[in-house]
């Protein structure tokens, strides 16, 4: 039976990665070593790394704009506290807005630094919605936000126009939508949401905003030091590296960034149609932040979750139950995910209503 994988990360991939990634493993560009045993610094996996940069940027479309790409380890929890070490001035400020967990753990790290303003927060109403009208402190050295909240299921639909640094966790949104990149000065994301394998987190940073806060910052935690090694510092990840670049090849086989929101927007449009049709279901997040990539939702009756659990598993379904901070369901829809997926769980949703 077909699968179809609704797990929030580490979550589906393109099948040809899965191919490719298997083949690399066993054989790397023909050369009878396995990609997990060749060296970092081989020609062949430094065009890996090299292509992999450059891909990023050409997506983004932030070629010749002076940003660079990394690919490092740690996960995007790392970067919650490699922000402020390169970019909060000692004894400086930084802006947070709050719209979920990660947002929170972004900004206990940040407190570490120095003055962390929340300038608005979602967590009174369990972050079922994103705060607007919010005013973001002029002396700020940045302002970070998270565009997409895997847990809560919403999504940023605009960002603030700000004279100051922006920057944005993308971990489970980044290549799902056209937005303008260049607005903002540092972006991150782990892997393993819609990209990758855990393992490996993508940074994209404007290159003049570093260097300039007069901190002491060990080697390990600089950005500058990782763009001048060319991601190379240290050893890096190199399976999850290219397996992400075979993820961004096949994005940019499929037509780009432009190409996939327009599935995405797709899926979502299918699957939330059903939720606000159907009787017995409801939608956690308010309706103007729902998240194209994590739709959160509940029985209106928990008497029938027996019954839909055991259809949605029958179906092939996997991943679907709710994170415990909402509880329900979420499906998570990420590039990767057919349509025809999200047709399957949404005609198990009919048939629950049918049969009740």
């Amino acid at each position: 039976m077909k699968k179809h994988n609704y797990s929030a990360g580490p979550c589906i991939l393109p099948q040809e990665v899965f191919e490719k990634s298997a083949q690399a493993i066993l054989n790397f560009n023909d050369s009878g070593l396995s990609l997990l045993e060749i060296s970092h610094r081989s020609k062949d996996f430094v065009a890996v790394m090299d292509e992999a940069r450059a891909i990023v940027i050409e997506l983004l479309g932030l070629e010749g704009k002076g940003y660079q790409a990394l690919f490092l380890a740690g996960g995007a929890s790392l970067e919650f506290l490699m922000v402020p070490y390169n970019l909060m001035k000692e004894g400086g400020k930084a802006a947070y807005l709050d719209t979920g967990t990660w947002a929170s753990g972004a900004i206990k790290e940040a407190k570490l630094f120095g003055d962390t303003v929340v300038v608005a927060s979602s967590k009174e109403q369990n972050y079922n919605h994103i705060p607007k009208g919010y005013t973001v402190p002029a002396d700020a050295d940045y302002f970070h936000c998270t565009s997409n909240n895997t847990i809560f299921g919403t999504q940023m639909k605009e960002f603030p126009s700000l004279d100051m640094p922006i920057v944005c966790d993308m971990s489970s949104d980044i290549f799902s939508r056209e937005l303008d990149f260049s607005k903002f000065d540092l972006i991150y994301a782990g892997a393993q949401k819609n990209m990758g394998p855990a393992g490996t987190t993508l940074v994209v940073v404007k290159e003049e905003i570093l260097a300039k806060n007069n901190r002491i910052i060990p080697s390990m935690l600089d950005y500058t030091k990782h763009i001048k090694a060319e991601s190379m510092y240290n050893t890096p990840p190199v399976f999850p590296v290219y397996a992400s670049l075979l993820t961004l090849q096949w994005l940019k086989n499929l037509g780009g960034i432009a190409a996939i929101e327009k599935i995405n927007n797709a899926k979502a449009a299918l699957l939330y149609a059903e939720i606000d049709r159907n009787p017995l279901f409801k939608g956690a997040a308010v309706v103007e932040d729902r998240s194209n990539m994590n739709a959160t939702f509940l029985l209106n009756d928990e008497a029938h979750a027996a019954t839909f659990d055991a259809m949605w598993k029958a179906a092939g379904i996997s991943g679907l139950p709710g994170h415990r901070s909402v509880g329900g369901y979420r499906a998570s829809m990420y590039n990767a995910l057919p349509l025809e997926s999200v047709q399957v769980l949404v005609d198990v949703m009919k048939e629950l209503e049918a049969k009740v």
